[in-house]
């Protein structure tokens, strides 16, 4: 258990916890279609649901000594989106999961924030099957996965609705790292 979210820093973003300031970013975003069409059930978040979330992520940390970071551009402070790792009671697997704000989409920003999720996973965290949970027409988080070392590794129902379970390829070091 942890109290204490670690901050990862990567060239342009910032992975941190949560904190108040976030939340109406964070509800903006969830309350956007384009965003969660993909996400959960596929439908925007209330701001009331959204805060339930925003509050469960805060939570999984604690209970977890893992979760999702707020992710924050370093030369604006600009409230991205979120990434991290996730696994709820229920979850398919360990999951790196990210979402990020409209605006923010095809900057590489994803692909930066997951790269540093999944190296924490493996590095700090020792987890070595790790997946991402993707619906089949969300081809940019598919391209996100696979650019990460990321392959189809079977189907699940999610949410009422058919999703893939990618599973990245192990990290280098992942055959000499004691059990």
């Amino acid at each position: 258990m942890m109290n204490e979210v670690p901050q990862l820093r990567t060239a342009r973003l910032l992975l941190r916890g949560f904190e108040e300031r976030d939340f109406n970013a964070y509800a903006a975003m969830m309350a956007d279609l384009e965003v969660t069409r993909f996400l959960g059930a596929g439908h925007p978040l209330t701001r009331d649901d959204a805060w339930h979330q925003f509050n469960m992520f805060v939570d999984h940390w604690v209970r977890c000594g893992f979760g999702v970071w707020a992710v924050e551009e370093r030369v604006t402070a600009a409230f991205v989106g979120r990434v991290g790792c996730f696994e709820p009671e229920g979850w398919p697997g360990f999951e790196v999961s990210y979402t990020l704000a409209r605006p923010y989409w095809g900057r590489g920003f994803a692909r930066e924030a997951a790269a540093a999720a999944l190296a924490y996973a493996r590095e700090v965290l020792g987890r070595e099957r790790i997946i991402s949970i993707i619906r089949p027409a969300n081809l940019a988080s598919i391209r996100v996965a696979a650019a990460l070392g990321a392959t189809a590794d079977g189907s699940v129902e999610f949410f009422g609705s058919p999703a893939t379970i990618y599973t990245y390829a192990p990290g280098p070091d992942a055959g000499s790292r004691a059990q």
